[in-house]
């Protein structure tokens, strides 16, 4: 601790310290035409040995300002601006305030899309279309994975719970050198390759592939980011591998080794713990502890990572998991590309739950209290492939097929007791449950995009396929006791043997025709087929043949369903400098045919509905680091064949199903709208963002209870109904030598409308939301990292003809990492979360610590590294959560991970066939 106090002291000191600071301001502007030059990279480099003492960026104005502490030594001027000659000039030293004036950048003719420089890079380049970083020109500890350099990039922010945003912008796809690695979310580049293997940062929208080929604006809001790999690194071995073993049987093992050359990319993973973690991180200090870097400080669990749509850990209880992965990417015939990627996993989770849930009613509520004992165990095959082809120089096709096999045995062994509002009770529960699931399903993607070399027109076609099948064979004895009433108890030892198969397919043809160089009509026919099928054949236990034989009639049924969907459509493309504009009108032709078995008789209902389709969207950009998105849609979807066929199903004795013939569609429009400004030359960034669903007419469940409390559950159609969110952010860096403090200020909202029908009584339920976030993450030098937190969730849920009026429950959440990398080859870290319920049911504790702490130690030139941590030192994780919902408050609890010590050993192999280099040794900012 006193060791503490002193660096603290040291770091205010250090602050408080006046410097011998000056300012180098100037004014740039494009030759001729005298107009300023926005966001363009002005940068010192030391003559020496070209590293970047700092860079800004220019304004709106053209304008730029360093505060710096006075140089000594020779450094030289650099502008860089795309599609402009580079600027530079030399001083011996800066040792006094000085403004540069004007400064006349000259346009390169040879090249208007990029900035061509000879030499060092700038350490940002804003394109057309592309923000592109230059690594090389952003400091990062030795050893520092992808995620570590995103985090030093102005305008990336990197939360809790891994989501990236770029000047405010979600990232949901990440690619090296143009390619999945493993997943396109990026998670696992981002914490297993180094940084110093990465060359350019690029980002840009997501496109789609149509997009990509016919050079269309992405119709997405979201954000791609592209990491180049250095062309010296581009062709070598490096990879890690650890052990690690611990208290209470703990331990993990991960191995992840690459092998690229040129465009040839082999990587092979693998993973082995039972900490509820994948393994696969290169963090030193919180690897595969969850803590305050993952989303388990929030809610008490231990984390999660998912891949392909799969997630690893996370879950409630404890997982052992078991995965292997191969990754591959080559160039088999000139201007193709093809990927593909194979996961093995297996996971086995325990978990103890329990629960207490408070239902209202119009005449009084009702207590449920009930525990349950399960295990899952999970085997998963994944194969994904993605092939390009360019058949020349008009014609393209891509061609992405993906097979997915899982199969899952779960165990239950639950029990519960309903209550009334005098403590009588209402219902007893037990069940003991074994089930096995086998699921297999194949997707695909074909995309065909033609390019008439006329006028540039474009023909594109789209295939969408995914068929699946799953067999779930279930045996349950279970027994439901009923004390109101004179129902009988319903008492089951039976074996349930359901299928489902889907088969949707669905296509697009579409033209585009350009009227102006920035417009375009688009002429489309959008067709989409799905079949979907399932049954249930319930057999009783015969005592007599020590079998189950008996056929259950009143469980067995059959469904199936045939939908189609027509949709011409026309819309219109505007692309200009500052805008891009799109509006999209259609017809939607819907059929459904639905039919059922049910007690040998069929029922079968037909639907058909004609409806217009709109979707409009629109991209403004008042500079390129400001811009405003507005989305509009109207949007209709079918209910499923179990709400509109009217058969009883009776699976759940406590619960009865009863479909709607006359069920109408879901219809909502849908909205979107954001602006965001980062200001380069300033390190801050604000924005605002909102959306949202208003509901023409909306499916909502109808409850009706017995005396037992025993639902019986239909559905009905309402209108009036919406749900909504809006935001704002706000982040600054402040650098000052060694010190560079980052501030983060973060506001969420939700809110809705919702309706029901308890008892033949519709009510509303009106839900706000308020989630305020402030995060500071400070560094001193490469000795020290502090990153304090506190966020506040409030919920409140107000009800309109309903027997209580409202709802309200606060959580309080703080966490601090404090990271030491001093002395040399030794880092110490620490994690310290509390989080506060202030509303939680007797027997739930309000609050817990989690304190997480780890050290290690890197020898052998930095090729082993030894450690230590302890997780949950306190010995006090516990998940305890609320969740209110429109007619229930449930408080529940699961089994986490407790207090383990584990010990672990890395090995890290690199070896590049190129030249190696070493990354500048600056702070940027």
């Amino acid at each position: 601790m006193r060791k503490l106090l002193s660096l603290l002291l040291v770091i205010v000191s250090s602050i408080a310290i006046s410097q011998n600071k000056i300012s180098i301001s100037g004014k740039i502007l494009e030759k001729g035409p005298n107009v300023p030059l926005e966001s363009a990279t002005i940068y010192f480099a030391k003559v020496s040995d070209s590293t970047v003492v700092d860079y800004t960026i220019s304004s709106s104005n053209g304008d730029f300002k360093f505060d710096i502490p006075a140089i000594k030594y020779p450094v030289e001027l650099k502008i860089s601006y795309a599609g402009f000659k580079e600027y530079k000039k030399r001083f011996n030293e800066l040792q006094e305030t000085t403004n540069l004036g004007t400064i006349l950048l000259e346009e390169n003719v040879a090249s208007l899309n990029e900035v061509i420089v000879k030499g060092e890079a700038p350490p940002i380049t804003i394109k057309s279309d592309t923000l592109e970083f230059n690594a090389s020109s952003f400091k990062v500890r030795p050893d520092a994975n992808v995620e570590a350099l995103l985090k030093q990039l102005p305008g990336v922010e990197i939360d809790e719970d891994g989501k990236i945003t770029v000047n405010g912008k979600e990232v949901n796809q990440v690619l090296v050198n143009g390619k999945p690695f493993f997943d396109k979310d990026g998670k696992i580049a981002l914490q297993n390759l180094p940084s110093d293997i990465i060359n350019k940062v690029q980002v840009s929208d997501t496109k789609t592939k149509k997009e990509e080929q016919t050079g269309a604006a992405a119709s997405s809001n979201n954000a791609s980011i592209n990491l180049t790999i250095d062309e010296d690194k581009n062709k070598g071995l490096f990879g890690k591998a650890m052990a690690g073993y611990g208290s209470d049987d703990r331990y993990e093992s991960s191995l992840l080794l690459n092998y690229f050359k040129n465009k040839r990319k082999f990587s092979v993973l693998a993973s082995s713990n039972n900490i509820n973690s994948t393994g696969f991180s290169m963090d030193e200090i919180f690897d595969n502890m969850g803590g305050g870097r993952s989303r388990s400080i929030w809610v008490g669990d231990n984390g999660a990572f998912g891949i392909n749509g799969r997630s690893f850990g996370g879950n409630n209880g404890i997982t052992q998991t078991n995965l292997m992965g191969l990754n591959y990417s080559d160039e088999w015939v000139k201007d193709s590309e093809q990927s593909m990627s194979y996961f093995l996993s297996n996971s086995s989770t325990e978990n103890t739950n329990r629960r207490d849930q408070t239902s209202f009613l119009p005449d009084g509520d009702f207590r449920t209290i009930s525990q349950a004992i399960t295990k899952n165990d999970n085997t998963v095959h994944d194969f994904s492939t993605d092939f390009e082809f360019k058949i020349d120089s008009t014609t393209t096709i891509n061609f992405s097929p993906s097979f997915n096999s899982v199969k899952t045995i779960f165990k239950n062994n639950s029990s519960q007791l309903s209550y009334d509002e005098n403590e009588d009770l209402l219902n007893e529960n037990t069940s003991d449950d074994y089930t096995e699931n086998i699921s297999n399903s194949f997707k695909n993607n074909l995309t065909v995009t033609k390019r008439f070399k006329r006028n540039s027109h474009f023909l594109s076609f789209e295939f969408n396929n995914q068929n699946s099948k799953n067999t779930d064979d279930d045996f349950t004895n279970s027994s439901t006791i009923f004390y109101q009433s004179g129902d009988p108890d319903d008492i089951r030892n039976q074996y349930n043997n359901t299928k489902n198969k889907t088969n949707r397919y669905d296509a697009e043809l579409s033209f585009s025709k350009p009227i102006t160089d920035s417009m375009q009509i688009v002429l489309s026919a959008y067709y989409e087929f799905e079949n979907f099928d399932k049954s249930r054949l319930s057999l009783d236990y015969d005592d007599l043949a020590n079998d189950y034989t008996i056929v259950n009639d009143n469980l067995t049924n059959h469904f199936e369903s045939l939908q189609k969907t027509f949709n011409p459509k026309a819309g219109i493309n505007v692309f200009k400098k500052k805008y891009n504009f799109n509006a999209t009108l259609g017809t939607s032709v819907i059929s459904f045919n639905g039919s059922a078995d049910y007690l040998g008789v069929n029922t079968n209902v037909k639907k058909n509905y004609i409806l217009p389709s709109a979707r409009m969207y629109a991209n403004y950009k008042f500079s390129k680091t400001q811009n405003i998105w507005v989305s509009y849609s109207f949007n209709n979807n079918l209910p499923t064949v179990n709400q509109i066929i009217p058969i009883e199903d009776l699976a759940n004795p406590l619960n009865t199903f009863i479909g709607n013939k006359d069920l109408g569609l879901n219809k909502y429009h849908e909205g979107y709208f954001s602006f965001r400004d980062y200001d380069y030359s300033t390190r801050s960034g604000y924005g605002f963002y909102s959306g949202g669903s208003i509901y023409e007419q909306q499916v909502i469940s109808a409850v009706s209870f017995d005396e037992n409390r025993k639902r019986t559950t239909t559905y009905e159609n309402t209108s009036g109904t919406y749900n909504g969110w809006a935001g704002f952010y706000y982040n600054k860096t402040f650098k000052k030598d060694e010190h560079k403090l980052r501030l983060s200020l973060r506001f969420n909202s939700d809110f809705s409308k919702s309706k029901g029908i308890t008892d033949d009584i519709e009510y509303e339920a009106n839900r706000l939301q308020f989630s305020p976030r402030i995060s500071l993450n400070y560094d001193y030098g490469e000795l020290f990292n502090i990153n304090p937190s506190y966020r506040v969730n409030l919920n409140t849920t107000n009800y309109k003809n309903y027997i209580i009026d409202n709802a309200k429950n606060t959580v309080h959440r703080f966490n601090i990492q404090t990271t030491n990398y001093w002395p040399k080859n030794w880092v110490f870290g620490n994690d310290f979360g509390y989080t506060y319920n202030s509303n939680i049911s007797d027997g739930f504790k309000k609050d817990f610590y989690l304190w997480n702490t780890s050290l290690s130690y890197s020898f052998f030139d930095k090729m082993f590294t030894a450690k230590i941590k302890v997780y949950d030192i306190l010995n006090q994780n516990q998940s305890n959560t609320r969740n209110i919902t429109a007619t229930t408050i449930i408080d529940e609890e699961n089994i986490v991970l407790k207090r383990y010590v584990m010990f672990s050993l890395t090995y890290k192999l690199t070896k590049f066939g190129g030249k190696e280099t070493k990354r500048n040794r600056f702070w940027l900012d």
